[in-house]
């Protein structure tokens, strides 16, 4: 009896979390391709193949459904950056790679839209820079500091915003159909020169 009763559980988990999943795809790409202001919770529920009510038992309303599609956006960022940067370069070549890693992932489809044009109107700038600062620009302070900048130097409380929105406008420009080397390029000459001289190993 335990037995079935334990796999129930388990399906039943997994039933939730295929479901929600399914929620955020749908609500995704229609997100997406219409925009948030002409999307509607009924065309999600519909895309995702179940009812209205099931929604709003996984989501508060649409504003919450577009925050977690966010959340997803980032975290999947972040775990980019994260994977670009294994332990055994040297920090400031972590850096360099975490960076190029960063505007890689911005051009999966839809995701500058996302996070950074219709985020900040939908949810405000307060709470996608909050957002921020715990996936992409935690990872930039992260790798800035392994890297020995700002010691005496300059703050990095200052510093990393600054260049996090650089980042930012990068991933825009390209988005907005800018040469993507050139960006790139010009990206890193800029945290090069944050970075100042290589020191030799």
């Amino acid at each position: 009896m335990s037995k079935t009763t334990s796999a129930t559980v388990i399906t039943n988990r997994e039933r939730t979390e295929t479901t929600r999943l399914a929620l955020l795809d749908a609500a995704r790409a229609l997100f997406v391709g219409k925009g948030y202001g002409d999307t509607s919770t009924p065309e999600i529920a519909v895309a995702a193949g179940i009812t209205r009510g099931a929604l709003y038992h996984h989501f508060a309303d649409k504003r919450d459904l577009f925050r977690q599609v966010l959340q997803r956006e980032s975290q999947a960022v972040a775990a980019d950056i994260e994977a670009a940067a294994p332990g055994q370069l040297s920090p400031r070549e972590a850096l360099l790679e975490g960076s190029k890693a960063y505007l890689n992932a911005m051009t999966a489809p839809g995701r500058t839209r996302l996070l950074l044009i219709d985020g900040p109107a939908v949810l405000g700038m307060e709470e996608i820079m909050a957002l921020d600062d715990t996936t992409s620009a935690a990872s930039l302070r992260e790798g800035l500091v392994r890297a020995g900048v700002g010691k005496d130097e300059v703050s990095l409380d200052a510093l990393t915003p600054l260049l996090s929105a650089a980042f930012d406008r990068a991933a825009l420009a390209i988005d907005a159909g800018a040469d993507v080397e050139e960006t790139r390029t010009a990206m890193l000459w800029l945290l090069e020169r944050a970075l100042g001289p290589a020191r030799k190993r």
